[in-house]
């Protein structure tokens, strides 16, 4: 019997939220965080994903919630592929305060 297909692996980043200001949150290469998408770490591989998502997991004491999003590389860094992405890189909806206000 033939094994399943596998999927291709997307690259991704880690991205979650800060804990005191609730900002979206880019986990970079060097293991800190930025608010820019573009200065977040690509990840090519799935246990390079794993690993890091496991770092951000144990930073609870700066960020909620950390997941993997998928991205592409950029002509300035990581882009987001999905809507619900490139939307947070924008910041709050409600009003303009934060990213929106510049």
């Amino acid at each position: 019997m033939p094994s399943p297909k596998t999927r291709a692996f997307t690259p991704k980043v880690v991205t979650a939220n800060a804990l005191l200001e609730g900002d979206v949150v880019y986990l970079t290469h060097q293991g800190d965080w930025t608010r820019h998408h573009h200065e977040a770490d690509l990840i090519e591989d799935q246990a390079t994903a794993d690993l890091r998502l496991l770092e951000a997991q144990a930073q609870a004491h700066e960020v909620v919630g950390p997941y993997l999003a998928d991205a592409k590389p950029g002509e300035h860094g990581p882009e987001p592929i999905h809507f619900r992405e490139a939307f947070r890189t924008r910041g709050p909806s409600n009003y303009a305060h934060g990213k929106q206000e510049a």
